[in-house]
C-alpha cells in the first residue's frame, strides 16, 4: 500500500474552491478535509498552491498519418508532453484504414500504445467508411471502451465521408450510447477553392488559410447539426474557431438540442495576422481550420463564459517543420495540416484567461478536466478530485511563471508556437493514479505508467 498527503493547498471544482487536504492510497483519493492528520509515506507542501484535476484532453494526435507521414510525436513523446502540461488523460485517434473494420483499427491502435504512455489514454476511432454491415462495429467498440467516434466534412478523397455515412453513424453510436465528433467544414467546397488558388499560381502557405472562410465551417456546423436533430444524436464538434461556427452552436444549445462543442488555445491566443506574407515560416501555423481574425477571440471567450463551449482541447497533431511541413514548399496543400501544444494548455489558459479575468479558475477546470470527462465517459474517475476518483491532480502555483519553449519539452516537434512567451503560473507537480510524473516542471521516466482507459456512456455537462 502506498499513501500520499498533499497538505495546505486550495482545491479547485467546477463551482467552488475551498482549504483542504488530500489523502491518496493506492492512486486513488480517499479522503478531502481539513487538516488530515495521517500517517502517509509521502507528504507534499502545497501551500499558496491550486489542487486541480488533472487534466482530460479528448483530442490529441498521437501516431497519426496525415498524407504521406506521421504526426511528430508517438505515444510515449505525446503522453510525456502533456503530463508536463498537466493532463493526466488523453484520448487520442484510432484511424480506420480502407474498408478495415472498426475493432481492428482499434485494436492496431491499442497494441502501438502499450507499454509507452506516460497517463492514461483512451482512443476515438475516425470513421471513413461504413460499407457492408460496418455500422454494426460501432456497438463492438463502444462494448471495448471506445464510445465515441470522429468523422470528417472535410478532406475530399482522404478522410471526407458523406452525408448519408454521418448520419448513420451519428444514429447507430447515439442508439449505442456514445458520442459522435465532427470536423466540420464544407470540404467540397474548399476544394473549389483550393484548387482554383493553385491554377492562379498561389502556392505559399498563406493561401491555406484563405481557402478555408469561416463561412464554410459554419455551414458544415449547421448542417451536421440538423442531422443530429434528425436522429437526436448527441454530437461534439471539434475545435470550434469562429464566431460565424459558434453561432450555429449556440442556436443548436438553445433549441436543446444535445450539441457540444470545443475550441483550442490556439484560437483563443494567436490570430490571422501570422498568414501576412509568403515565408514559409508560415507554414508552422498551418492547422485545420486556420487561425482567424482578432475579433472571433473575444467570441470564442464570451462562448466560453456562457457554456456553448463545453471543452478547450489542444488538438495536438504536431509535424516538424523540417522533414515533414517542408514538403509543400511548392504546394501549400501538401503540408501537413496540425500544430503541437499539449504542453500548454492549462498554463495559457490560466495566463490568458484566469489571470486577464475571461474567465474563473472554477471555469478552467471545468473545460480542461470535468467536461471532458463528463462527455467522454470518464467521470468520476477522471476530471475530478471527489472521494474514489483517481489521485490525478496539478498542484499550480499562481505566484510562478513560466517561460514556453521547445527546448523543455517532450515533445519531438522542432518548433513550438509559443516560442519565448512567459506566462503567469507554474506547474509545481503532476501526479496520476497517485504517482508524481512531474515535479518541479521536469518529467520523470515514467514510460508505461499510463493505462488503457475503457470510456462509458456520455453524460450532460452543466
Amino acid at each position: 500500500m502506498t499513501t500520499t498527503v498533499i497538505r495546505g493547498g486550495t482545491v479547485v471544482t467546477p463551482t467552488q474552491r475551498f482549504a483542504a487536504d488530500l489523502y491518496l492510497r493506492d492512486g486513488t483519493i480517499v479522503a478531502v478535509g481539513g487538516d488530515i492528520d495521517i500517517p502517509a509515506d509521502t507528504v507534499i507542501d502545497a501551500t499558496g498552491c491550486l489542487l486541480l484535476p488533472g487534466g482530460v484532453d479528448p483530442h490529441v494526435h498521437l501516431d497519426f498519418p496525415s498524407l504521406s507521414t506521421t504526426t511528430a510525436d508517438d505515444s510515449h513523446s505525446g503522453t510525456a508532453a502533456a503530463a508536463l502540461g498537466g493532463t493526466t488523460t488523453i484520448v487520442n485517434f484510432a484511424l480506420q484504414r480502407p474498408a478495415e473494420p472498426l475493432p481492428a483499427a482499434l485494436e492496431r491502435s491499442l497494441a502501438q500504445a502499450e507499454g509507452r504512455a506516460v497517463v492514461d489514454y483512451g482512443f476515438h476511432v475516425v470513421v471513413r467508411d461504413l460499407g457492408g454491415d460496418r455500422v454494426r462495429d460501432i456497438d463492438e467498440i463502444v462494448a471495448a471502451g471506445a464510445s465515441s467516434i470522429k468523422l470528417f466534412m472535410a478532406y475530399p478523397g482522404e478522410l471526407m465521408v458523406d452525408d448519408a455515412t454521418l448520419l448513420r453513424a451519428m444514429e447507430r453510436m447515439s442508439a449505442a450510447g456514445g458520442l459522435t465528433m465532427v470536423h466540420a467544414e464544407n470540404g467540397s467546397a474548399i476544394d473549389v477553392l483550393t484548387q482554383r488558388a493553385l491554377r492562379a499560381g498561389h502556392t505559399s502557405p498563406q493561401w491555406h488559410g484563405k481557402t478555408r472562410p469561416t463561412i464554410l465551417e459554419a455551414e458544415a456546423v449547421h448542417r451536421a447539426t440538423v442531422l443530429a436533430e434528425l436522429v437526436e444524436a448527441p454530437t461534439y464538434f471539434v475545435h470550434i474557431s469562429c464566431e460565424e461556427a459558434l453561432a450555429e452552436v449556440a442556436a443548436a444549445k438553445a433549441e436543446g438540442l444535445q450539441i457540444h462543442a470545443e475550441t483550442c488555445p490556439h484560437y483563443l491566443t494567436l490570430d490571422s495576422s501570422v498568414y501576412d506574407g509568403d515565408s514559409f515560416e508560415i507554414a508552422r501555423y498551418v492547422m485545420t481550420p486556420p487561425l482567424r481574425d482578432p475579433h472571433h477571440q473575444d467570441r470564442l471567450w464570451h462562448g466560453i463564459r456562457r457554456g456553448d463551449v463545453d471543452v478547450v482541447s489542444t488538438d495536438h497533431c504536431p509535424f516538424c517543420m523540417v522533414g515533414q511541413k517542408d514538403a509543400g514548399a511548392d504546394n501549400f496543400l501538401k503540408i501537413p495540416n496540425g500544430v503541437g501544444g499539449v504542453e500548454y494548455r492549462l498554463l495559457l489558459l490560466f495566463d490568458r484567461g484566469v489571470r486577464q479575468g475571461r474567465i474563473t479558475v472554477e471555469q478552467l477546470v471545468a473545460i480542461t478536466a470535468a467536461n471532458p470527462a463528463k462527455l467522454f465517459g470518464l467521470f468520476p474517475r477522471k476530471g475530478s478530485l471527489m472521494v474514489g476518483s483517481d489521485a490525478d491532480i496539478v498542484i499550480l502555483d499562481p505566484d510562478g511563471e513560466t517561460h514556453l519553449s521547445i527546448d523543455t519539452s517532450p515533445s519531438k516537434v522542432d518548433y513550438s508556437l509559443y516560442e519565448g512567451w512567459t506566462v503567469a503560473g507554474a506547474i509545481e507537480y503532476v501526479l496520476s493514479r497517485g504517482t508524481p510524473v512531474v515535479t518541479k516542471g521536469v518529467v520523470g521516466d515514467h514510460r508505461g505508467h499510463g493505462r488503457y482507459i475503457p470510456r462509458g456512456p456520455t453524460a450532460p455537462t452543466p
